[in-house]
């Protein structure tokens, strides 16, 4: 198993687990509301907020996860109707596009979110922390993803330049 496979498994790992993390304190979060709402009559403020800001954590945590286990949603109408080698090809070009998008929009649009969100002093309304550290995690899962694409391009490459039976 070469570094960049354990690296790999490493942040799958590490993904899975932060994951998991997240969810539970959202579900804790939910259960609360609801109790404090109907049981004591008085709802929380916080954790109704908590529970939007570790939705959008998890989701995007999920997107990641799902690029690097490669079960994102596809069509694959083209990729059936082509040999296996043009299928490594297709899948490298693929990749190279999720290794650009994830790069050019998720990572560069939350670097410039967080620092205008920052600059203006934007607070969140319940919990009054820095809404820039509620989209820490847009430009952290661009660049896992964009991780995740350079390992399946460097893979799809290697798998490439093997003589054609050997594919």
């Amino acid at each position: 198993m070469t570094l960049f496979s354990r690296i790999k498994q490493a942040v799958d790992r590490l993904i899975a687990a932060f994951s998991v993390a997240v969810m539970i304190a959202l579900v804790v979060c939910v259960v609360w509301q609801v109790f404090s709402r109907y049981v004591l009559n008085q709802p929380s403020t916080l954790t109704d907020e908590l529970a939007r800001f570790l939705m959008i954590w998890v989701g995007l945590l999920g997107a990641a996860y799902t690029v690097g286990a490669q079960r994102h949603l596809a069509i694959d109408l083209l990729a059936m109707s082509i040999t296996p080698r043009k299928q490594q090809l297709l899948g490298v070009v693929i990749n190279l596009l999720i290794f650009i998008f994830s790069g050019a929009v998720i990572v560069t649009g939350g670097v410039k979110l967080i620092a205008k969100t920052l600059a203006t002093s934007q607070v969140s309304a319940a919990m009054q922390i820095p809404m820039g550290y509620v989209y820490l995690i847009l430009p952290l899962t661009g660049i896992i993803m964009m991780f995740y694409a350079l390992w399946f391009i460097t893979n799809g490459l290697r798998s490439l330049k093997q003589p054609e039976g050997a594919c």
